[in-house]
């Protein structure tokens, strides 16, 4: 084979690969991205190959003297076996190093919990999706909440393998109250005719690609908000760093035109509107928390915290998505953390911001709770029994239990079409869980436990000293007082005074048997 033939068989691979490269700009960063991934555990037979050498070399001296054969063989098992023991304490030392990384912008606290804003349970954001769509046909691919608007956003798909999103939704599901007011905006599908996982030229994550290589995201961070009838699905992105240790950034976001099909990269995220911070990163910062003490801590799980999975949080246990009440416009990544291993009290909340700009790791806190929660599946267990009866009937129940500020936690109790009540408690007082019911709008009802001092107990206290001035001023030698319009009532006076006639009636039906 002549010079100019060789040239040829190896130039044009490499000019095909080269073009391949070029070219397919998104099946190239997915096999950069995922190789990155597989660098750490590349390290590990390297370092096997590394030892294996020097063993050879160490080797090759010894067989020059006397007596090398049997030294050699010795020194070949035992490199073989070291060089193996130091693969593996790679592979398990990597991950704790990739924890701490994402460990960097950790800050442990005792403070309090910054006040946050009870919202609907994501769960009955989600069931009351569907019947709001009238006629669409497509289906519900994403749920999310946006803290700015206080809505749920809903994403749905177009049917159809060549094909983009059909509509978007926002909804309002307030807590108290009646409105239910809701804003559609529908996709043009000539136009913009991507969607995440398309098929071919309909794959949103193919044009990210064609913009901007090596940014990946979640699907599950993505969302839609609706601008009037227009549609715009944000989707977060993030970067790799590292070598051996590879970890992701954030790194701006997509926007996507629903009705033009443009699509916009900008690492200006403070006119987004909705969270710019993906979710996914959150949460693998808050699972970092692991390495939070030793490498020995790490690997026996004697340090960190997991996020409560048992009890109401069932399916959405963790990063609830809340607003602060202060007027910042602020919101967080809210997760109640409890300790590794069997323990099952909630004994921190960790929070991260919703909104970042850079490129590097948002701030995450976790502030230790003082005093502790119970588990959430003993707090449902506890409102059952408190609150027996408003809670459960029917299709009536328990749902997200979450953080409120301080070490305070709200749940709410109803059924997925209709929010009834709320559950608000303090923690554990004096080795008792506090917690009152309250109407959906936040109303007091009643307290099981009322901690002394508290907003709760002063209220309580404040109705029974205007009771007393009441039943005295009622008081005549003719009869009882006339009760008025009981229109007029609010639905705990109502009860309260539901419960006086009962308790009246049978104490009279005991004095006459």
């Amino acid at each position: 084979m002549g010079r100019t033939a060789r040239v040829w068989w190896v130039g044009i691979p490499v000019l095909l690969a080269g073009l391949f490269f070029w070219w397919a700009s998104y099946a190239t960063t997915i096999i950069v991205w995922e190789g990155r991934k597989l660098l750490s555990w590349l390290a590990a037979p390297l370092l096997l190959v590394a030892f294996l050498l020097l063993v050879g070399l160490a080797l090759k001296r010894v067989r020059g003297g006397r007596g090398g054969g049997s030294a050699g063989v010795v020194l070949g098992w035992l490199g073989a076996v070291l060089g193996l023991g130091l693969g593996i304490w790679w592979l398990v030392y990597g991950s704790y190093l990739q924890d701490r990384e994402y460990m960097q912008n950790v800050r442990i606290v005792s403070e309090p919990v910054p006040e946050l804003a009870a919202r609907a349970p994501y769960l009955v954001g989600k069931a009351q999706a569907a019947p709001h769509l009238g006629d669409v046909t497509g289906e519900i691919s994403d749920i999310t909440y946006l803290p700015d608007a206080d809505r749920f956003s809903t994403l749905v798909e177009r049917r159809g393998w060549l094909s983009g999103y059909e509509v978007g939704l926002e909804q309002d599901i307030p807590l108290g109250g009646n409105s239910r007011s809701q804003q559609r905006c529908s996709f043009d599908t000539d136009e913009a005719d991507a969607r995440i996982g398309g098929w071919f030229g309909h794959n949103l994550g193919r044009k990210i690609s064609d913009l901007r290589r090596w940014v990946r995201f979640d699907a599950d961070d993505a969302y839609v908000t609706c601008q009037g009838d227009a549609p715009t699905v944000v989707v977060p992105l993030k970067r790799q760093t590292g070598i051996l240790v590879v970890t992701e950034r954030p790194a701006g976001v997509a926007l996507y035109d629903g009705k033009t099909g443009r699509l916009t990269l900008t690492t200006d995220t403070a006119k987004v509107p909705g969270p710019s911070y993906p979710l996914s990163l959150a949460a693998r910062q808050r699972e970092g928390t692991a390495a939070v003490g030793s490498f020995s801590d790490w690997w026996f799980e004697r340090s960190g915290w997991d996020a409560s999975e048992d009890g109401a949080n069932a399916g959405n246990d963790s990063e609830f998505t809340l607003q602060y009440r202060d007027s910042s416009g602020r919101s967080a990544y809210v997760t109640p953390l409890t300790p590794q291993g069997e323990a099952s009290s909630v004994v921190a909340v960790s929070t991260v911001p919703t909104r970042h700009q850079g490129g590097g790791l948002a701030p995450m806190t976790v502030h230790r709770l003082d005093p502790t929660w119970s588990s959430p599946k003993a707090l449902v267990a506890l409102i059952k029994a408190e609150y027996s009866d408003v809670c459960c009937y029917n299709d009536d129940r328990v749902f997200e239990v979450v953080p409120t500020g301080g070490s305070s936690w709200t749940a709410t109790v109803g059924s997925e079409q209709n929010i009834r009540y709320r559950v608000e408690g303090r923690g554990q007082v004096g080795g008792r869980e506090s917690s009152c019911l309250k109407a959906a709008d936040g109303t007091l009802i009643k307290c099981a436990y009322a901690v002394p001092g508290s907003p709760e107990e002063q209220e309580l206290r404040r109705r029974e000293q205007e009771k007393q001035k009441q039943q005295q001023a009622g008081q005549s030698p003719g009869g009882a007082k006339d009760p008025g319009d009981l229109t007029a009532y609010t639905p705990e006076q109502l009860a309260d005074l539901q419960k006086r006639v009962s308790d009246e009636v049978v104490r009279r039906l005991k004095g006459s048997g």
